[in-house]
């Protein structure tokens, strides 16, 4: 099968291509060129399924051109170690836990899997991996490919905008991970990792490959979740799922569940202020703009890239996007409120982000009294303590790889949100990178 770009200005390449480029020529994002769906009784067989045999059915049925369900299957299993449990919170809303990797974050799932991906079909050549993160994106990253051979981490993140957990988890690690602190916004940094990708000379010295949700490797291991969902879609009358949404890459990997067999009434992009994919689809305007640091750090994402992809699987179509995704958005005061709400009446401690797909949840529901509901839980609360203690009353334990993570000394270089410091540090070897202030603690 071909994949291809979502401008459509680019020719179709193969899996691995798209794999190790990222981004298509024509500034675009690579997409499968048609979506099978599976066949129902697939879909029935994974009801109650755990994440490895969801992860190698749904992998090996997107990737059939590609890669062999035999040599699929144990990238996945070393990948996908940790459980993915749904559960039930009240009556009609369940959680879908995706905070139980290495870095107690929903990215470690698309991470993980890249990295093995990576490395399956790498030649040896060595890799630089980029990637721009708000916040959790990184620490994923960073440790999915931690001492995997042949590959140089880079990792941007704005200075101050991240939680003291996700900084530790990203600045911590050593070996072939380096964190830059960029004096600017994750809309600065993304920015950066764009011009990186687009800057053809680069790339002829550096051979680069992104690790956020803009590459296929991290966005299609996230469709496997959503399968964890097969019995409850299969047994509720309307199922309703609400995503916490930055870069609207866990939207978008909801949707390709969706149509390839995922039964799902309607899917909620639920966010912070940032709120440009909400108003869209209130008003028919989308307008990016520079983004808002909120407590829900990992969501302050003013232009999402991924929402491409979304308009690409239905061609603009502004009424069928309705049809599929209605869109909320929350102010702090409320997503703190809820979380506190939340632990009180039901003794369940959410993250930020949690919190917002809650109250989305909430809100949907609300218009659809028979439908139940599922909401994305994509961080453990402890890497938020700052926010989720004073809202609950209470302390949150630290998971042992938190405690871990914090209590390694870190190190980040310093950097100013200017391309030319970044291709003049990316073009260095490693060793040599020190003209930039290094920041410890």
């Amino acid at each position: 099968m071909n994949w291809i770009s979502t401008r459509g200005n680019s020719p179709a390449i193969s899996f691995i291509d798209a794999l190790f480029a990222g981004t298509a020529p024509d500034g675009g994002l690579y997409m499968p060129e048609r979506l099978d769906p599976l066949p129902r009784e697939t879909v029935d067989r994974l009801r109650g399924a755990d994440i490895v045999e969801i992860g190698t059915t749904v992998g090996s049925h997107i990737l059939r051109d590609e890669i062999t369900r035999e040599a699929l299957q144990p990238l996945i299993r070393d990948a996908l170690d940790f459980p993915v449990p749904l559960v039930p919170v009240t009556e009609r809303v369940s959680v879908l836990e995706l905070f139980h990797g290495p870095t107690m974050a929903f990215k470690d799932v698309g991470a993980r899997v890249q990295a093995r991906l990576l490395h399956h079909f790498t030649d040896g050549t060595p890799l630089t991996i980029l990637v721009a993160t708000s916040g959790d994106t990184g620490s994923a990253v960073a440790q999915a490919f931690h001492r995997v051979p042949d590959s140089r981490v880079v990792v941007l993140y704005p200075e101050g905008q991240v939680s003291d957990v996700q900084e530790a988890q990203m600045a911590s690690l050593g070996d072939n991970i380096t964190a830059l602190a960029v004096r600017g916004t994750f809309d600065d940094c993304q920015r950066l990792v764009k011009q990186a990708f687009a800057d053809d000379s680069l790339r002829t010295h550096v051979w680069l490959t992104p690790a956020n949700s803009i590459n296929l490797g991290r966005l299609l291991p996230q469709v496997f979740y959503y399968f964890v969902l097969a019995g409850l879609a299969s047994t509720a009358k309307r199922l309703i799922v609400s995503v916490p949404s930055g870069n609207f890459g866990n939207l978008t990997a909801g949707l390709i569940a969706k149509r390839i067999g995922l039964s799902v009434t309607q899917f909620v992009a639920a966010t912070n202020v940032n709120d440009a994919v909400p108003e869209y689809l209130k008003t028919g305007r989308y307008e990016p703009r520079p983004s808002i640091a909120t407590v829900a750090n990992a969501m302050d994402v003013g232009a999402p890239s991924n929402f491409e992809r979304v308009q690409a699987l239905y061609n603009s179509d502004l009424a069928a996007l309705r049809h599929d995704i209605v869109g909320f958005a929350y102010e702090d005061a409320q997503v703190i409120e809820e979380i506190g709400r939340v632990y009180q009446q039901h003794g369940y401690v959410l993250d930020p982000h949690s919190a917002i797909a809650w109250l989305a949840l909430k809100d949907r529901l609300a218009a659809d009294p028979e439908a139940s509901g599922v909401l994305l839980a994509t961080a453990h609360p402890a890497k938020f303590r700052e926010v989720v203690e004073p809202a609950i009353g209470r302390s949150v334990e630290l998971p042992r790889p938190l405690a871990d993570a914090l209590s390694r000394p870190r190190q980040s270089v310093s950097m100013p949100a200017d391309y030319t410091a970044l291709e003049r540090f990316l073009r260095a070897t490693p060793t040599s990178s020190s003209e930039l202030p290094i920041r410890t603690a």
